[in-house]
């Protein structure tokens, strides 16, 4: 079943917002999105808050998913996500047929 996760990453002083820079930079982005199941990984500016970006992450299955997050490149991003110092908040949408 195909679901999307919404991750919002806040920090400060633009860290958020450094961070998805630096993920599409690194070719992270394009990497995530090479990945068979991932059906969508895009990084959005909420206009009511500076300090946060918006992922968009959708998936084809759970089990797509669960190969992303055992994949080496969740350590990198990891490593990104403790260099700019920032708090997450998920959100899951599961798509009805």
């Amino acid at each position: 079943m195909a679901f999307t996760v919404n991750i919002y990453y806040t920090g400060e002083n633009g860290s958020a917002r450094k961070f998805a820079e630096e993920m599409k930079s690194s070719g992270l982005v394009d990497r995530v999105r090479a990945e068979r199941g991932n059906l969508r990984y895009e990084y959005f500016l909420p206009m009511d808050d500076a300090e946060t970006v918006l992922l968009i992450d959708a998936w084809e299955s759970e089990e797509a998913l669960d190969f992303h997050h055992k994949s080496p490149m969740m350590k990198e991003i990891a490593a990104l996500r403790e260099k700019y110092h920032l708090r997450m908040r998920v959100q899951r949408f599961l798509e009805e047929k």
